[in-house]
């Protein structure tokens, strides 16, 4: 049999006295794609944190394609990675067509400007907008870019930390969607960070529900909608199904 995509090991990470991730063990199939949900101090962020080595393990292991991360170069590791987060993280002077290109220019290949359009193709953002500075963008925009850098390397695996906070709820649901097209388009295997159930229920195939450092529910979407999961992750669930009885009720 291969290896799974991803394989946490007995994975922790303290601080002090503090456990931020507590003995998480788990295997991640190629192609699949994961939320991982929980309130702010769960833990989440830290774990996937640990798969790219921005943090690093108190003790266990994470294993990528049946290799343990600790054992690969940090750049080798880093360029298989796409890495998506909230706070976008374009270089502000930069245009934006460099930004996209910064990381296979780091490990010293040039990203070309035909390369540099199919991936602004890929997200939906003109191709003129290459020449742009971040300024210049909205922030559902810039966030389209953050996406198309994270891809610039092929990745095989994409994580994703809360990518879509900062949006509003239109470019919110329109930009999932489309991380959504580009996963099963790409064969990626992706890992979302999200606080917002709602988000994990639509576009994840598994939820992954995190308190206090461990994962409590491990359920597909539509156990999770009838029932499953336990305490935590209901009341996670109850959020949204509450709203959209609200939003029924309005209808009435």
């Amino acid at each position: 049999m291969s290896s799974p995509a991803l394989a946490f090991q007995q994975l922790t990470k303290s601080y002090g006295a503090t456990g931020a991730v507590r003995g998480v063990s788990l295997e991640i199939p190629a192609g699949q794609f994961v939320a991982l949900v929980g309130a702010s101090g769960s833990g989440k962020s830290t774990l996937l944190k640990m798969v790219n080595r921005l943090v690093e393990p108190t003790e266990g292991r994470v294993m990528f394609e049946g290799e343990d991360v600790a054992d690969l170069p940090l750049a080798a590791l880093r360029r298989r990675i796409g890495y998506v987060f909230q706070s976008i993280g374009l270089f502000p002077h930069m245009t934006v067509g460099e930004n996209i290109a910064i990381g296979p220019r780091l490990a010293g290949e040039k990203l070309g400007e035909g390369r540099i359009a199919e991936l602004l193709d890929l997200v939906e953002l003109d191709r003129s907008m290459a020449g742009r500075m971040p300024d210049a963008l909205s922030g559902g925009q810039r966030q389209r870019v953050g996406v198309a850098r994270a891809l610039a390397a092929e990745p095989h695996l994409l994580l994703m930390d809360e990518p879509f906070g900062a949006l509003d709820p239109v470019t919110r649901d329109a930009l999932g969607e489309r991380v959504r097209g580009l996963h099963e388009e790409f064969g990626l295997t992706t890992v979302m960070v999200t606080h917002d159930m709602a988000e994990a229920l639509l576009l994840a195939d598994r939820v992954l529900v995190m308190d206090a450092g461990c994962i409590v529910a491990d359920e597909k979407p539509e156990a999770l909608v009838a029932g499953a999961g336990g305490e935590v992750a209901q009341a996670l669930v109850a959020v949204p199904r509450h709203q959209a009885e609200r939003l029924k009720e309005l209808g009435q």
